[in-house]
């Protein structure tokens, strides 16, 4: 049986450790402060944003959403964005993703202060961690990084395996997990679904980190005896037995891949709970830096 890489966890520690440098800050007076901007009344964008909201009021950081109809303009959302960018008691923003069609995310994401980039998708903080001198790191790679350093997984010379190729997730995890240093100095393969043979390429992974967004996508026969196995997709699926009809599942093939494993994530309880525990490390860094620079 594999060793589950509980994301809820490992989230617990990083908590613990943030709640000591917010207490820090505000006792030098600085309360760290996130907001969200939320454009439309996307189901899936309201419940992520209660809950980063939520996860700032207990660990008693400053709060703000920013909540717009579907028919805001573009120019009404960059206006938005500008008295962020100078809201003295904001040191971190996101504009929730994604989007109402009638506005260009990547004017949107350019706009942003890099200082308060919390979700590390403007091109400065891309090109910044692809060169290795991050000021942020997205928040979803860099969970399932603090994943695999807080469970003990050595990262050295191994052969990661990416499987997706989004600017969300497989791009930066690669730049990241290729670094020199802990919890990287890995050797990097990003495979997508223009791959040839694609499951002779899963096979070489010593870890293998899947974020394709299919269910069930990685089965048995594509992972190594003993790979080390991250699974980032979230997928809700038909099942009659379920009380609402449906399940949630991860892009791997759970039950059949935890076999071969050494050690395996979950879905849920596995990569989720880090992305919304990174977002508050990276408001609480920019809290730090603009604290020092104040």
């Amino acid at each position: 049986m594999s060793e589950l890489i509980l994301g809820k966890t490992v989230s617990e520690s990083i908590y613990s450790e943030l709640r000591g440098k917010i207490e820090s800050l505000k006792s030098k007076g600085t309360t760290p402060g996130l907001a969200v901007v939320l454009v439309g009344n996307d189901p899936a964008s309201e419940v992520y944003v209660r809950m980063k909201g939520k996860k700032c009021e207990e660990l008693g950081m400053h709060s703000v959403t920013v909540t717009l109809p579907d028919h805001t303009t573009q120019e009404e959302l960059l206006k938005k964005i500008g008295e962020l960018n100078k809201d003295p008691s904001i040191h971190g923003f996101l504009v929730q993703l994604p989007l109402p069609s009638h506005i260009d995310e990547k004017t949107i994401i350019n706009a942003i202060d890099p200082r308060k980039d919390v979700d590390c998708f403007h091109p400065v903080n891309v090109g910044k961690m692809l060169i290795g001198e991050p000021e942020f790191l997205p928040a979803t790679p860099a969970g399932v990084q603090q994943m695999l350093v807080r469970s003990g997984v050595d990262t050295k010379g191994k052969h990661v395996v990416i499987v997706g190729r989004s600017n969300i997730v497989g791009k930066p995890m690669a730049a990241m997990m290729m670094q020199k240093g802990g919890g990287a100095d890995s050797t990097v393969t990003v495979v997508h679904s223009r791959t040839r043979d694609l499951p002779s390429v899963t096979r070489l992974a010593d870890i293998l980190i899947v974020a394709m967004g299919k269910a069930n996508f990685v089965t048995a026969d594509m992972v190594k005896d003993g790979a080390v196995v991250i699974d980032v997709g979230t997928n809700r699926v038909d099942d009659p037995d379920s009380p609402k009809g449906s399940k949630l599942v991860g892009d791997v093939d759970f039950g059949a891949v935890k076999e071969k494993a050494s050690a395996i994530s979950p879905v849920a309880g596995g990569v989720g709970p880090m992305t919304i525990c990174m977002l508050m490390a990276n408001a609480v860094a920019a809290a730090e830096k603009a604290a020092v620079s104040r």
